[in-house]
């Protein structure tokens, strides 16, 4: 079948920067075309270029048989072209169809808005997209698959041929990510050609026909999923196996640094009780909804508990208090790192300093030079790579990003520390980085609560493994398998 849109040989450098070399794809109808590779692999130059925001400096962008130059993301909307992205794009204050048709309302005479027909128009959409969406709802509130949805109906109304998903399910969960997939399989039965961009290999395997791998810029390879195991394709992303993302651990945890009993808070979660010696990685896994995060914010203060203790290194915290639990010895990592853990407009040594501002200050005023000095000797040891530590931290990479939140709560010297999803939203190689972190961490002693969705990261890191479904916990496991992680987490255990 001929493709709907190619690239053809295409290169593209920012200075001296080279972010494509003679990279070629093509999108097929009836297609999920999975686009995999590191941070920096040139994933996004590939969606720039296709969604009209970038052109080649070499090559050839080909649709419908004929070469073509996109002006800009508009022409490229207008012959069929639409890029979904990880931040749905909204006005909050206008209903959900005028956010499907803005900028293209369907006009009465007089060139008046049709109500009538944009709404009508924009539940034929969602009626074909299989999800129940009203289009007089309020946009402001809704989930971000909500969102997503939304973002897939504006294409459609456009008469999109070409939809590029770039991480559209890093905020989504389970049942979201589901719901998407059902809505991206009957875009390609309807003859749509779809490129997927994803750092998670189980989507792709899940969802995706064939795949390419990208790697400093180069294509590595093009070929169908069925045909290609998940090893492989790890090796031909990062060239290191899936074995090597966990770093492999010997030592034996010593006393206890974190012991939690019976901690409640109703309707939320219920005696909830764990311990984490110095130098073990504890693993909490469940499925969304089971009240991990919670639980994990209760034990650091964040969230208040009904009852139940949380002893750190000996000394019993209050409820309710953050302070006293970092004072203790406790830090935590949280899972959204954007929105509680950085403020992205601030500098990296910023960001690096703002669990330690007592230690860089004097008289209440920072010290520039101490502040920079304390972010510089965690940005040495923890590998960050980025240009100036005065750069806002919002222009690191996901990985280093969570290398920083990761630096700011470590130059306290913790001995017990909660990382909520420290993967998420990253790429392989910067997971293998982080993994590698985390083990060195346990190796110095520190004594960490993991918590994650992400089931092999689970079982490669953790030297136990505790389950919670439905806010309790209902298993303690050494080295499970997947299947028994899996029985714990729906409530299939006796």
């Amino acid at each position: 079948m001929e493709p709907l849109l190619e690239l053809r040989a295409v290169s593209k450098s920012f200075d001296a920067v080279r972010a494509l070399k003679n990279v070629s794809i093509a999108l097929r109808p009836g297609e999920i075309h999975a686009l995999a590779g590191e941070n920096g692999a040139g994933k996004s130059t590939v969606v720039r270029i296709i969604g009209g925001e970038h052109q080649p400096d070499t090559g050839t962008v080909v649709l419908d048989g004929e070469p073509i130059r996109f002006g800009g993301p508009r022409e490229a909307r207008r012959h069929g072209v639409a890029v979904i992205h990880q931040e749905p794009s909204r006005f909050p204050d206008l209903d959900v169809a005028e956010n499907v048709f803005m900028g293209r309302q369907p006009l009465r005479k007089g060139r008046r808005i049709d109500r009538a027909a944009m709404r009508g128009q924009a539940a034929e959409i969602f009626e074909q997209l299989g999800v129940p969406l009203d289009p007089d709802r309020p946009t402001r509130g809704l989930s971000i698959a909500d969102q997503q949805v939304i973002e897939i109906a504006k294409a459609l109304s456009g008469s999109a041929r070409v939809i590029v998903m770039d991480e559209p399910t890093a905020a989504l969960s389970t049942v979201e990510a589901e719901r998407l997939f059902r809505v991206a399989r009957r875009l390609a039965e309807g003859g749509a050609a779809l490129l997927f961009v994803s750092h998670r290999l189980e989507e792709m395997y899940a969802l995706c026909h064939r795949v390419t791998v990208l790697r400093d810029g180069e294509l590595v390879t093009t070929m169908p999923m069925a045909e290609i195991d998940r090893d492989t394709l790890v090796r031909r992303m990062v060239g290191r196996s899936v074995e090597q993302l966990f770093p492999g651990r010997q030592d034996r945890p010593g006393d206890d640094v974190l012991v939690v009993s019976g901690l409640s808070r109703a309707g939320v979660f219920s005696d909830v009780s764990l311990t984490v010696r110095r130098g073990e990685i504890v693993g909490l896994a469940g499925l969304v909804g089971s009240g991990r995060s919670e639980a994990a914010r209760a034990i650091f203060g964040v969230d208040r508990r009904d009852s139940g203790t949380v002893v750190v290194n000996g000394r019993a915290l209050p409820a309710g208090d953050p302070r006293a639990a970092i004072e203790a010895g406790l830090a935590m990592v949280p899972e959204d790192r954007r929105e509680q853990g950085l403020i992205p407009d601030l500098s990296i040594e910023r960001n690096a300093s703002l669990a330690m501002l007592g230690a860089v200050s004097s008289g209440g005023i920072v010290r520039r030079s101490a502040e920079r000095a304390l972010a510089g000797r965690w940005a040495e040891r923890l590998g960050l790579k980025f240009g100036r530590l005065s750069d806002p931290v919002a222009t690191l990479s996901g990985g280093n990003q969570q290398k920083v939140v990761l630096g700011k709560w470590l130059a306290g010297e913790p001995v017990a520390l909660i990382v909520d999803e420290p993967t998420r939203g990253i790429d392989i190689g910067a997971k293998f980085e982080v993994h590698k972190l985390l083990a060195d961490l346990a190796r110095d002693g520190i004594g960490i609560l993991m918590i994650s969705s992400d089931l092999p990261e689970v079982l490669g890191m953790a030297d136990r493994v505790l389950v919670m479904h439905e806010g309790r916990i209902t298993a303690s496991l050494t080295r499970p398998t997947e299947e028994e992680v899996m029985r714990a987490a729906t409530g299939s255990v006796s």
